[in-house]
């Protein structure tokens, strides 16, 4: 991910191309967002350059992904002991 991100389409992602076929993505122009993202446009807004914006972006992507990935297993590996064992 912090290699090949800064290579990523800049076309819209499927949700934003359907909104557009369909006519219907003004209406999220303007409106209030209850919440900003943490790193809008899959950038971090703190770094300096561009390239190393979306590259910190894919990168702590990733790093979740992965963190979330090993507890899921962690707690599903624990519930399988723990069934086994009864």
């Amino acid at each position: 991910a912090f290699v090949l991100s800064p290579y990523a389409s800049s076309f819209p992602d499927g949700l934003e191309w359907v909104a557009g076929k369909l006519g219907f993505e003004h209406r999220a122009e303007g409106a209030e967002v209850i919440k900003s993202a943490p790193m809008p446009d899959y950038t971090v807004p703190s770094a300096k350059s561009e390239s190393t914006s979306t590259r910190l972006a894919g990168l702590a992507g990733t790093v979740i992904v992965f963190g979330v990935g090993v507890a899921l297993g962690a707690l599903l590996k624990a519930r399988r002991e723990e069934a086994a064992g009864q």
